[in-house]
């Protein structure tokens, strides 16, 4: 089938950018991830050289590398499920009948979704400062000592998921609570002659009517996890001890730190590989339950 020309006129100029702001950028990582290009080849092509899948294994014998990769796993291990508790309970409560306020009630939750990540980050950096910071300040009039939230190992990512939680979890509240609002109301009607509980009705009803809408909030929140970079890299520098420090963070050290170009893009196509794998296993996984 011979799609006609105005059609043509409609598709091409998507596609054109499409190729050129998606493809070619791919085009070109692949490219510099099988070079040597860093500062030296910048100034002069002569320096580049072809080095194969040496990048690829010169990545796998870096500690720093599993550390950065074990970080990330654990934001997004944690903070995944987290925000996604979140928004669900939120959009149950802003869904059921008794809430007051709705209106209100979104804007309030989705606003940070729209304020600057940057900005925010260095609100939180200072809401969390070990002397000075409201979080301890709170806790001193608890009767409990002041935590080094950003100083401390053990603290520094935890504070971060919070963040990264808070900032995020409007969005998914949004498209969870027009999944509750498209449920029919006979099913719950139906249920509650029955006698089922609302915690039933939840079980039986609201989450496998919600399923495609959890799969795609779930999609979407963890391939987003695991680009994590503004975060650490406004409130850390990946400290202390390297324990912030993601993939993304990792990939930009190498390339606007060290100006390892060739082992940036490596790097950057290694995250893809692994958003691209957990995301099949999601949908897999998800389709099965669904």
């Amino acid at each position: 089938m011979r799609l006609p020309s105005a059609a043509w006129a409609f598709v091409v100029p998507a596609l054109l950018v499409i190729c050129l702001f998606f493809l070619v950028p791919v085009a070109v990582a692949v490219a510099l991830s099988a070079t040597d290009f860093d500062i030296y080849a910048l100034a002069d092509l002569d320096n580049l050289r072809f080095v194969g899948f040496d990048n690829y294994t010169h990545l796998v014998q870096q500690p720093l590398f599993w550390q950065a990769l074990g970080n990330t796993l654990y934001f997004v291990a944690v903070g995944v499920p987290l925000s996604i508790a979140l928004s669900l309970g939120a959009a149950l409560l802003l869904h059921s009948p008794l809430a007051r306020f709705k209106p209100f009630f979104r804007t309030a939750l989705f606003a940070p979704v729209v304020t600057s990540l940057v900005a925010v980050a260095v609100v939180w950096r200072y809401l969390f400062h070990t002397r000075y910071g409201m979080v301890n300040h709170a806790l001193d009039q608890a009767g409990i000592g002041p935590i080094d939230w950003l100083g401390d190992p053990q603290w520094a990512m935890p504070t971060i998921i919070l963040l990264a939680v808070w900032k995020n979890f409007g969005y998914n509240m949004i498209i969870l609570l027009a999944g509750l609002q498209a449920i029919p109301e006979d099913l719950y009607e139906a249920a509650r002659i029955d006698g089922a509980s609302w915690y039933r009705q939840l079980l039986h009803v609201t989450l496998p009517m919600l399923a495609p809408v959890l799969t795609l909030v779930g999609i979407l929140t963890t391939a987003g996890y695991f680009q994590l970079f503004a975060e650490p890299y406004v409130m850390t520098q990946g400290g202390p001890l390297r324990s912030t420090v993601s993939v993304l963070y990792f990939m930009y050290e190498e390339g606007f730190k060290w100006w390892n170009f060739g082992a940036a893009s490596a790097v950057a196509l290694m995250l893809f590989g692994l958003i691209f794998a957990v995301t099949w296993l999601l949908m897999r996984f998800t389709r099965r339950w669904a």
